[in-house]
């Protein structure tokens, strides 16, 4: 037993280092980060990062404004499932992981979706493949500037012109920890798990920024100071899937933000 707290503790300490190493980065402006993107064209007004509007652009045409019959399809069975596929989903994590047997209470209950959570997988992988390949720490910054809301797109569905998760003022964005109930059900069904543990940390990590930057959806954002999201990347990308399964346990913003 004291083994295996010894091996958790140094891959605790080795991600750390590598997050503190890389919080520069991610706090990186979009402009200063956008790099040579001539194989994207420009799009009168949009305003951050090229690639990451265009992921986060390709990303909600996949999964929700243009998604092919596969996708709809698999909707359908999950909804079927749980439902409601957003809310619905939400509860029934945030229910379970609360009580005893979590998590093969989840699994068990997500088990007869599980072909319909491949697809999903699979749609929203495929997108961030396309535009970052295995270069995790260029998506990781995609997240951050998700939650900051520095992602403006002309091309969106107004009044949601910036690329950031749905919220209001007085409706914080739930959609984090729904799609973190998705995630945690592909883990633990073993479907691209190893890729969805490298993501929840992002995920989480662009629950906070948002948390902290409370951006609007419907003009250009000012950007977080680079001190506060250097902050946030070494408190949120260090963490495992035990530590975030208790961190979104808290709702709808992370425990002593609000």
């Amino acid at each position: 037993m004291s083994h295996h707290v010894d091996r958790r503790q140094v891959l605790r300490v080795s991600l750390g280092a590598a997050a503190a190493a890389a919080a520069g980065t991610v706090a990186a402006r979009p402009a200063a980060a956008a790099g040579h993107h001539d194989e994207l064209p420009e799009v009168p007004g949009m305003s951050g990062d090229r690639r990451a509007n265009e992921f986060w652009y390709q990303l909600d045409e996949a999964t929700l404004y243009n998604s092919g019959q596969e996708v709809k399809d698999a909707y359908a069975a999950i909804r079927a499932h749980v439902g409601n596929i957003e809310r619905g989903m939400r509860e029934k994590w945030l229910e379970l992981v609360a009580q005893p047997g979590y998590p093969h209470t989840y699994a068990e209950f997500l088990a007869p979706v599980k072909q319909p959570l491949e697809v999903l997988s699979r749609t929203q992988l495929g997108v961030m493949d396309r535009y970052y390949g295995r270069r995790h720490p260029h998506l990781v910054k995609a997240f951050g500037w998700f939650g900051e809301g520095v992602l403006y797109d002309p091309r969106g569905h107004a009044p949601f012109l910036v690329h950031t998760m749905n919220a209001t003022p007085d409706f914080p964005p739930p959609g984090y920890h729904t799609w973190y109930a998705y995630l945690r059900g592909m883990m633990l069904l073993d479907i691209d798990r190893r890729r969805w543990q490298r993501i929840a940390p992002a995920l989480a990590f662009a629950w906070a920024v948002q948390s902290t930057a409370k951006p609007a959806q419907d003009r250009i954002n000012p950007p977080l100071p680079a001190r506060t999201v250097r902050r946030l990347a070494t408190t949120w990308l260090v963490k495992d899937t035990d530590r975030l399964d208790q961190d979104f346990r808290s709702f709808p913003y992370p425990q002593g933000m609000s």
